[in-house]
């Protein structure tokens, strides 16, 4: 061979070597965004597999350690919550919400954050923040900074509270979260109960955020040298958040409110805790009355106790990680990038002086061709793999996310007939997501309510939303959505069923409270509906007041004079008209239609019962499977719950195998004439 070709062909190997090893590179790179699933948590993060797993966990772990705080096995929570976990600085600071920046600021700057300068906006000061929404929560953190989760835990705090125990008083929401707020975890131990503003980092970044100019150094120094509020004025004072860590007579609020729940916690006294709420809140017995006749000692008494508590504790509290690196099962999938592009303009557009930015975003990411529409370019002539060509128009382009998160914009605008637009499109290009079909029933119910008219569509909406909770079975709008449609459609007894399973998921929402009075004045239960109204007459919301006032009256009237006063919706009756929702109600169909193609080749088929009855035993010898007996009208039902750990509870916060001699409502799919197989199940 010539020297010359040998060079040749040694250079040609080398090269395609080369090329091979970087498709090699290429293939085995890990994809830049990734979907991480726990048992309780999403989280979307771009700071690769490693760190998204700690993430869950640390959420897993707070959330159980939460759970023992309240001596709770079994936590809710009844609207989706979405972790986006950012690696760097500079998105997380174009995405943090604003505050505004006194004259005397001064401050570190961070990589994407404009430095402080006096009278201007700039991105909060701490690596992590909390945005609550009407559909869903988001969490979003910056992973460049240790611990970041440890910024929410306040916030995770009393969203978990808000969801797992009743209405409650201020001091009592304020002092668990401030508690909860020091929360230190790792793979072994959970620590807290330390002073608030002495947790490393989080709580000097809380403080420089707010321009926070303290007297004391510590929670624990300022109870030191302040004169303490007298326990019935603690207790009674409504809280301000706008100012909590601030140097005012606010600050003594939080401070003892954080000291009181550090002596009930240690000394095991939540279940007085929860005798004293029932007499102040629903018996509106004094509030001095209510620490005497729940503690047992007067509000002196129990002041100084506390103050002797204060002069003596340790302050933390240390105890093994309820959860551990081997006892949560992770899942970690790729995540593409328009979907997080969409999901992070999704959150800027929920945030106010952020939102242009993120409408411009969305709007380009649902205006612009993505591969799949580069790849089916004759829209007109071809669809999208697995698409049914009759299910909606094939013209949409772009992101489906896009289009999705648009709709619920315009939902939430009262733009409706722009909603009904871009959930097409979202529908046309992923007919498989079910937040589409949750929120096709939001917007029935809220164009109802604009136009004062009857909800459309109702057998479909009704699908609809069972679907939807087949896919989140804790989501409590749902419930509250489907018990509107039932109340609407003639079901007083579905109704009344689904809104409590709504207020059982949520507790503290008032508006569910309302809607069941809705349909107890519908269906003429006037005793019922009036232990209601006592409630919402009581509520420091004075939208629910007035709402209540005005049902009051209203079912007054039909008492005294028997005249209808309507159910959840006004009666007014819709002109015939072709519906904005054809192409949608159109596409439901179709859905259920697929859904029975479905079934019929080898699904679930049956129809799904309900009866009442009374629970004889349970049988859980064949754990986690369980049987129960339950008698209706004298004939026994044998009903399987194939894993009663996961089972859809309500009136309970956990399963027990030892029931018996319970009444219950049992959601059932039948297999035979006594026996079936368990959906969900009430105890009453």
């Amino acid at each position: 061979m010539p020297r010359a070709l040998a060079i040749s062909l040694c250079l040609a190997a080398g090269l395609c070597g080369l090329f091979l090893c970087s498709l090699h590179a290429l293939a085995t790179q890990p994809p830049p965004w990734l979907e991480v699933h726990s048992t309780h948590f999403t989280v979307i993060t771009d700071a690769g597999e490693k760190k998204g797993r700690e993430v869950a966990l640390r959420f897993e772990q707070m959330r159980a350690a939460f759970g023992m705080l309240l001596g709770k096995e079994r936590l809710v929570q009844p609207v989706p919550l979405t972790i986006l976990a950012l690696k760097n600085d500079k998105p997380y600071y174009q995405l943090a919400p604003l505050m505004h920046v006194s004259g005397n600021a001064s401050g570190p700057s961070n990589p994407g954050q404009p430095n402080n300068v006096p009278g201007t906006l700039q991105p909060i000061d701490v690596p992590g923040f909390f945005l609550p929404g009407d559909d869903q929560d988001f969490i979003v953190l910056n992973l460049l900074e240790d611990e970041s989760w440890r910024a929410v835990a306040h916030d995770f705090a009393a969203m978990l509270l808000n969801y797992n125990y009743p209405p409650a008083q201020g001091w009592f929401d304020e002092g668990i979260a401030e508690y909860f707020s020091t929360i230190h975890v790792d793979n072994k131990h959970v620590e807290m109960g330390s002073d608030p503003l002495l947790v490393p980092t989080v709580a000097k970044d809380l403080a420089a955020s707010q321009q926070e100019t303290p007297s004391a150094k510590s929670l624990t120094d300022l109870l030191a040298k302040e004169v303490w509020l007298p326990l019935p004025d603690l207790f009674a004072m409504k809280p301000d958040p706008s100012v909590r860590n601030q140097d005012t007579p606010r600050t003594l609020y939080y401070a003892e409110s954080w000291m009181v729940i550090h002596y009930l916690l240690h000394e095991q006294k939540l279940p007085e805790t929860g005798a004293y709420f029932n007499l102040v809140l629903n018996q509106h017995v004094p509030v001095e009355d209510a620490i005497q006749k729940a503690y047992g000692i007067s509000s002196a008494q129990m002041e100084k106790t506390l103050k002797d508590y204060f002069h003596a504790q340790t302050g933390v509290t240390s105890f093994p990680a309820p959860v551990g690196p081997d006892d949560s099962a992770i899942t970690v999938k790729p995540f593409p990038e328009d979907d997080e592009r969409a999901l992070y303009a999704e959150i800027a557009i929920r945030i106010p002086e952020r939102r242009d930015a993120g409408l411009q975003q969305l709007h380009a990411l649902a205006s612009t061709p993505n591969l799949a529409d580069k790849k089916f370019e004759s829209k007109n002539q071809e669809k999208r793999p697995g698409q049914d060509p009759n299910l909606l128009p094939s013209n949409a382009l772009g992101s489906a996310v896009a289009h999705r998160i648009l709709a619920w914009d315009h939902i939430q605008h009262g733009e409706f007939e722009e909603a009904t637009t871009e959930m097409a499109d979202a529908s046309a290009l992923n007919p498989r997501d079910m937040w589409l079909r949750y929120y096709l029933s939001v917007l029935k119910y809220r164009e109802a309510q604009s136009k004062h008219a009857e909800m459309q569509g109702l057998p479909n909406m009704m699908l609809d939303l069972k679907a939807v909770l087949e896919w989140y079975p804790e989501f409590a709008n749902a419930y509250d959505l489907l018990a509107l449609a039932h109340n609407a459609g003639g079901g007083p007894s579905a109704a009344m069923q689904a809104e409590r399973a709504a207020i059982n998921l949520s507790p503290r929402e008032e508006l569910y409270t309302y809607h069941l009075a809705q349909i107890y004045v519908n269906g003429k239960k006037w005793e019922a509906s009036d232990v209601l109204f006592a409630r919402l007459k009581a509520s420091n919301n004075p939208q629910i007041v007035a709402l209540a006032s005005e049902l009051m009256e209203r079912a007054a009237t039909e008492r005294k004079y028997g005249i209808p006063v309507g159910g959840a919706m006004p009666q007014a009756k819709l002109s015939p008209q072709k519906s904005p929702f054809d192409v949608l109600e159109e596409d439901a169909a179709k859905r259920a239609e697929a859904e029975k193609a479905t079934q019929s080749a080898g699904a679930d088929t049956r129809p799904t019962r309900f009866v009442k009855g009374r629970l004889v035993d349970v049988d859980c010898s064949q754990s986690p499977a369980a049987i129960l007996s339950v008698n209706v009208d004298g004939l026994e039902l044998k009903l399987r719950a194939a894993n009663y750990k996961s089972l859809v509870l309500i009136g309970a916060d956990e399963f027990s195998c030892a029931w018996a001699d319970r009444k219950v409502t049992v959601n059932y799919k039948p297999g035979g004439s006594t026996a079936g197989d368990v959906v969900s199940l009430e105890v009453r």
